[in-house]
């Protein structure tokens, strides 16, 4: 199951299931079928519901109130409000809404892009980790973006990300921050976690005309099993729009 609608798994299954699958892994070595996760930036629950539907307790600390309402309203249709809990707050404040050490995995999709310090905010969460856990890093792709700016005919932009510390664009660029695999893997590393595997993320469904994907038959089938067969090759890491890192502490 696909935590979201089948024309969106194009975007999300490669990450679906390698949280799917290490969450199931951690739960059968630690013979505790009900695990504790927490979603930083989780938003509306576009994980932390399919994640409470397997039957684990999740708590999602999102900066939105109205992102926060909506995953309750979707936490009560899926039956599993009394799995999910929501928190305001942000990677700040996390020390105020988790204690350490209490947590089994933690989904962190779409925030290091965002913070001040992804440094201080990837220790704020892996601090939260009991020995062992899971951290689910998903980020946005520098090289990613140099292919896709390059391909739109914005050339120019394209070499701004290439050359940009941050990996931008420019001012009007509305990703604040991108990063290398390489970038990804040291950050996670000082964080104290062991990296245990890479895959990129919409190698091919943001470059793909929607209009092909929708209209042909078994087109977007097709297209989901190839963004799964190449998301673990390294060569399609750097054409990748998103990084996926999974990593354990300890």
């Amino acid at each position: 199951m696909y935590p979201t609608r089948p024309r969106s798994a194009l975007r999300t299954a490669v990450v679906w299931e390698v949280v799917r699958t290490a969450l199931e892994k951690r739960a059968v070595e630690l013979d505790q079928p009900v695990l504790d996760v927490l979603d930083t930036g989780g938003g509306t629950g576009n994980f932390a519901v399919p994640v409470a539907r397997l039957g684990h307790r999740v708590t999602v600390v999102d900066p939105s109130p109205d992102a926060l309402f909506a995953l309750e309203r979707r936490a009560a249709e899926a039956g599993v409000t009394d799995l999910v809990r929501a928190v305001q707050g942000d990677t700040q404040t996390l020390p105020d809404v988790v204690r350490p050490a209490t947590v089994d995995a933690v989904l962190c999709h779409g925030v290091l892009e965002m913070v001040d310090d992804p440094a201080e905010a990837l220790a704020s969460l892996t601090g939260t980790l009991r020995q062992g856990g899971l951290l689910s890093l998903l980020a946005a792709n520098r090289n990613g973006a140099v292919l896709a700016r390059a391909l739109a005919g914005h050339f120019n932009e394209a070499r701004a990300v290439l050359d940009a510390p941050d990996g931008r664009w420019g001012g009007n660029d509305p990703m604040p921050r991108r990063f290398t695999a390489e970038e990804l893997d040291g950050l996670a590393r000082a964080a104290g976690l062991r990296v245990e595997s890479v895959h990129g993320v919409r190698v091919f469904a943001d470059l793909v005309p929607g209009v092909l994907v929708d209209t042909e038959p078994g087109a977007m089938e097709a297209l989901l099993k190839l963004e799964q067969a190449a998301a673990e090759q390294p060569a399609f890491h750097a054409v990748a729009t998103q990084l996926h890192l999974l990593g354990s502490l300890g």
